[in-house]
């Protein structure tokens, strides 16, 4: 290659070649910008018109912090070179580094005119664009950036790790390429994903706004931030992201999905089956879409329905595991023999992902119990399990730590000094306690009633206990901060409560139930911004609900549950909270003991109302005939009557269950109250 070509080319990429000279220097850049200098002037001496090593030394100078001087060796050799944009870049970076904001500018413009799809000369455009508050010419230029970052090798990379699960090497990938540019909206996206993947929502969500004020145009960032919205149950936001992207695109597949898990979550389950029924009159092939339509007809109770959508996306997809699992989770012997077959099969396979690898195991699992195959049937749940584990990692300390701290806090004294705080209004009935405790039969009985209606499981009391931990801020952590709280502000907290369950109300009964079993650990704080609500507190034997969250494999949110020490230690954990409410706040939890309520139903019933201040209705007792959406696993049992079926259940599976009891302790004792209010 010519030694002009070999120059213009460096000059257009900013690389070297294959001189080894420049490779050594480029080497020293980032290392020793002093020495990197030292060499360019060397080589320079020898070979005086070599215009990468003009290149190389002004680098240098910049990082050096000489911008000065780095400007004007870059000058001339822009002059020199003037279609050579990874100059006119660095010539920007030195100008903007001595505050010559428009001038720079114009050097970001002059780089990206000289070659159109040079990313970073995009995304340097935008961020100075950004500096000079020209918000629409910014967003232009970021939009450009976007459409180029695939080719900047750490965000590929990290893509690609990503797509393999693999955070640790995205994140590091990605936070070395914000070191360098810290307003890469794309990295920022990457980084706001990998938070959301490790639970950190409001990390996630705060960075998607930042980019969303530098970039509005940036369709990307607001499709994530509206799932992170609507994961956070802030629907109504949600869905006005949703629609804004929408009106760009409105026949977009992926948008029209958006929209339809949305209003699922806003309950407006026909509109969300008509979104996905059109998509599949568009493209009958998407074998996703299929599931998530048979999770929206089993919410509405369209049984058969919802079985055959399962089973046309494992016809498309014979690896779907979460359509199979779905059709376990049914819970009424759906899994036909071939189906198992097929699922033995698919397990087999090395090129399986983990995520249909851990739904087969837990409906491979589901299907053996049905047959009484109870080893096998363990086995698989097992290695489900296991295989979650390594995706949700669980650190029980924090539930230690959240039970001693509220303890210390919420004393008898403590209250009676804040009596009267929180709003006045009564509509609330939360039902708290484990997942798969007999909440949702609980659930169902009190929206049988013509004074109640059922919503689902929403997560905003557990939203506003998180807005409230300071601790990242310098600040206290939640619930210390409770104590410093004025009365103003308990008042304005139950408020935005019931702002934000509002649209969830459709009926517009007088009260309404909240289904969110984590919200025992908020006891205390429902109580001071909702002094009037009804607090219900289900349990059920602990070994037999432990087993069956064991065996449950939940969307979200319940990541002790893939270990039977972890299930053991998190029930200690929430019964010593709730006794410890029940001495300082006598009488204000209502509890519901499973098996009472399966032995003699019409007297717990009646207890039950007699707590919320209902009159009894004999449709209560016929609860599996009211017709109302559920969405969670229990769905298709609370459309029957009471039965007996899940107390005993864990009996056959009594050896492999010994890390659970172990880790239960005296839980099987103490979980039932030696004086139940009569």
């Amino acid at each position: 290659m010519p030694a002009v070509t070999a120059a213009h080319k460096t000059l257009n990429t900013g690389q070297h070649g294959n001189n080894a000279a420049l490779a050594d220097i480029e080497r020293l850049l980032h290392q020793d910008p002093a020495a990197a200098e030292a060499r360019a002037i060397a080589l320079l001496q020898e070979q005086p018109d070599e215009p990468v090593a003009l290149l190389y030394q002004a680098i240098a100078l910049r990082l050096q912090h000489k911008p000065k001087q780095a400007a004007g060796l870059l000058s001339s050799l822009c002059e020199r070179w003037p279609d050579a944009p990874f100059a006119h870049l660095q010539h920007g970076l030195a100008l903007r580094e001595l505050d010559d904001i428009e001038g720079a500018e114009r050097s970001f413009e002059r780089a990206v005119e000289a070659r159109p799809d040079f990313a970073d000369g995009w995304l340097a455009l935008a961020d100075i664009r950004v500096a000079n508050a020209a918000a629409s010419g910014a967003d232009e230029a970021f939009g450009r950036y976007a459409e180029l970052a695939p080719q900047v090798p750490e965000l590929r990379d990290a893509a690609a790790a990503l797509g393999s699960n693999n955070t640790a090497v995205a994140e590091r990938l990605v936070r070395q390429r914000l070191s360098a540019h810290p307003n890469d909206i794309v990295a920022l996206c990457l980084l706001a994903d990998i938070a959301e993947r490790h639970g950190q929502k409001a990390d996630a969500g705060q960075l998607l706004r930042h980019v969303l004020q530098m970039a509005p145009g940036y369709a990307r960032a607001r499709h994530n931030y509206a799932v992170v919205l609507l994961h956070e149950s802030r629907v109504d936001e949600a869905l006005e992201h949703c629609e804004r992207l929408l009106a760009d695109a409105p026949r977009d597949p992926a948008l029209r999905r958006l929209k339809a898990a949305i209003l699922a979550k806003c309950l407006e389950y026909e509109q969300s089956i008509r979104i996905f029924e059109e998509l599949l009159a568009e493209d009958s092939s998407q074998a996703d879409v299929w599931t998530s339509l048979g999770h929206m007809l089993k919410s509405v109770g369209r049984r058969a329905d919802s079985v055959a959508a399962y089973r046309h996306a494992i016809a498309l997809l014979p690896s779907a595991g979460e359509a199979y699992w779905s059709l376990a989770n049914l819970k009424t012997g759906e899994l036909k023999d071939d189906e198992l077959d097929a699922m033995r099969s698919q397990l087999q396979t090395s090129i399986l992902n983990d995520a249909d690898r851990t739904h087969l195991h837990f409906a491979m699992g589901r299907a053996l119990e049905e047959r009484r195959r109870y080893d096998e049937a363990f086995e698989q749940y097992d290695k489900g399990n296991q295989l979650r584990q390594r995706v949700q990692p669980y650190d029980p300390a924090l539930l230690a730590d959240h039970v001693q701290r509220s303890k210390a806090l919420f004393s008898s004294s403590f209250f009676e000094s804040r009596s009267g705080y929180g709003t006045p209004e009564s509509d609330p009935i939360f039902v708290v306690g484990l997942p798969r405790s007999g909440s949702t039969l609980v659930e169902q009985i009190l929206a049988s009633h013509s004074g109640v209606e059922g919503t689902t499981e929403l997560p905003d009391a557990v939203a506003i206990a998180a807005s409230l931990d300071t601790r990242e801020g310098g600040g206290p952590a939640y619930p210390d901060v409770l104590e410093a709280l004025t009365p103003e502000r308990f008042a304005e907290l139950g408020q935005r409560y019931l702002e934000r369950t509002r649209r969830l109300r459709k009926l517009g009964k007088p009260s309404f139930v909240d289904k969110m079993p984590n919200n025992f650990a908020h006891v205390g704080l429902l109580h001071l911004i909702l002094p009037n609500s009804r607090i219900v507190d289900v349990r059920r034997h602990p070994v037999a609900c432990g087993w069956s969250v064991y065996k449950e494999l939940f969307a979200t949110s319940q990541n002790f549950s893939y270990s039977l020490e972890h299930i053991g230690a998190y029930y200690r954990h929430y019964l010593d909270l709730m006794h410890h409410m029940d001495a300082a706040l006598p009488g204000r939890v209502h509890r519901v003991i499973y098996e009472d309520l399966v032995e003699d139903t019409e007297a717990e019933v009646r207890r039950l109302l007699d707590y919320c201040g209902l009159p009894f209705e004999e449709t209560c007792l016929s609860f599996h005939e009211t017709r109302r959406p559920v969405s969670t696993a229990s769905a298709e049992q609370v459309r029957e009557p009471i039965n007996r079926r899940g107390i005993d259940q864990w009996h056959h599976f009594g050896a492999q269950l010994a890390p659970l009891i172990a880790a239960l302790g005296d839980a099987t004792e103490t979980y039932r109250p030696v004086n139940k209010p009569a």
